[in-house]
């Protein structure tokens, strides 16, 4: 991205930057991008420098900036992570993923079967780091039971990650990215993306390319001989490694009722009006009462990542810059080159390589949806059914261990996993393949579900 900020202004009509606040907008812009690139700085870090640059050039005024922390999708991802905190002490999850995996009698069955425990998941944790974190018990019992068949072992640890990555576009609370896409949406279009409205068009999308990328590793990482053998996974032996009792508990029923309430309230929120944030927050102060909870508000509360929140804010108030000084104008006129189908294809590619160059999957957001926006207007294409392209083509991140959290965190498990040539032949297929199943969306499936390109 800082080559194309160089390109860009190459590339102009006229060979001259923009002015003005313009001008300096961009500077900062293209700085945060350098030093996002290097991976020598947090990304909070250089987001929070970036926007106080942007503050003392006054680009940005104190008031939008506190906007930006008060802002409604800031505080539904802070209530998610608040309910997750209950959710995973109540057990609910792994008895979720031990109930799905111990059905499985053929290996195609069992990479299916976590595949939908995976994708469920995303409803119910609010981070894919998070989501990895607790899947490790998993496969750790996984590897203990089928320790002899190495490879099935191997691309499980493989399997997961990328499930992992590509279902989190299923829910709006799936990745810090897709708040951030429907804050910046909102800021300049005034219309961001609901929790509904994402479930609708993402969630078809989370499960198809998640199934498709479980058929991918099981061709390319196992062997016909290896999908055959028979298997049995006990369910006991996961309950003990997940720490899920063997009878259903009170705490579970409760649990699995906050979160229907929650879930039905945040996609009929059209309908009633009720802020997404409350309910959230609502069942996350049932699961942490003083004497019926599962966990304290404090204990709860000291787990969210208040980084990412921090960072969340902070990169949605340069987004909304960007476009208010026209910033983003100029370069989504010098770089996104294009109209039409053209440009759809232009902005899926680039959302999907951009992994290689800026590692977070919120900060790409940051980058690519301030220039998708006006580049769309321009187009006289639809700004959300565009941006919710690059956003969803942006979760492919699956080529380096660095790339993505889970990938990395699998990639040094206690367990047999795999090697850096396994990422890099599994991205090569799975790349083309997710940008041809988006493009494929976005032309014939989400028209039909209300969000036409034009």
């Amino acid at each position: 991205m800082a080559v194309l900020s160089g390109l860009a202004w190459v590339l102009t009509s006229d060979g001259t930057p923009p002015e003005g606040s313009a001008s300096m907008t961009l500077l900062v812009f293209a700085t945060a991008v350098v030093a996002w690139c290097s991976g020598r700085f947090e990304d909070v870090h250089v987001a929070v420098a970036a926007t106080s640059g942007l503050l003392l050039l006054g680009v940005l005024t104190p008031v939008e900036l506190l906007t930006a922390f008060g802002a409604e999708p800031i505080w539904l991802m802070f209530s998610a992570f608040l309910l997750a905190a209950g959710l995973t002490r109540t057990g609910l999850p792994g008895r979720l993923v031990a109930a799905l995996t111990a059905r499985a009698r053929t290996p195609r069955q069992l990479a299916h079967l976590i595949t939908v425990a995976l994708v469920v998941s995303a409803l119910l944790v609010p981070s894919t780091s998070g989501r990895a974190a607790l899947a490790v018990p998993a496969h750790s019992a996984l590897a203990d039971v089928f320790g002899r068949r190495e490879r099935l072992v191997r691309a499980l640890a493989l399997l997961i990650p990328t499930v992992i990555l590509l279902s989190a576009v299923g829910s709006l609370v799936g990745a810090g990215a897709h708040l951030i896409t429907s804050q910046i949406l909102a800021a300049t279009t005034g219309s961001g993306i609901g929790y509904a409205q994402w479930l609708l068009w993402g969630l078809p999308l989370a499960v198809v390319t998640s199934h498709l990328a479980a058929e991918l590793v099981l061709l390319l990482h196992t062997r016909p001989s290896d999908r055959r053998e028979p298997l049995r996974v006990p369910s006991a032996l996961l309950r003990t490694e997940l720490d899920v009792p063997h009878t259903w508990r009170p705490v579970e029923t409760r649990a699995a009722w906050l979160l229907a309430v929650v879930v039905l309230t945040w996609s009929t929120n059209e309908w009633h009006g009720i802020p997404a944030p409350l309910p959230a927050f609502a069942a996350a102060l049932v699961l942490a009462a003083p004497r019926s909870g599962v966990v304290s508000m404090s204990r709860a509360v000291s787990e969210v990542p208040w980084s990412l929140l921090v960072f969340m804010a902070t990169t949605a108030a340069m987004g909304g810059a960007l476009v208010a000084s026209g910033a983003a104008q100029w370069l989504a006129d010098a770089v996104l080159v294009g109209s039409g189908y053209a440009l759809v294809v232009g902005v899926v590619a680039v959302s999907a390589a951009a992994h290689l160059v800026v590692q977070s999957r919120s900060a790409r957001s940051s980058v690519l949806i301030p220039m998708v926006v006006p580049a769309a207007l321009a187009a006289g294409m639809n700004p959300i059914a565009l941006a919710f392209a690059s956003t969803a083509a942006a979760g492919f991140c699956h080529t380096l261990t660095s790339s993505a959290k889970p990938v990395a965190v699998f990639s040094r498990i206690d367990a047999p996993t795999y090697r850096s040539t396994d990422l890099l032949v599994l991205s090569a297929f799975l790349g083309p393949l997710l940008v041809a199943v988006v493009l494929l969306f976005s032309v014939a499936v989400w028209p039909l579900l209300g969000l036409p390109l034009h």
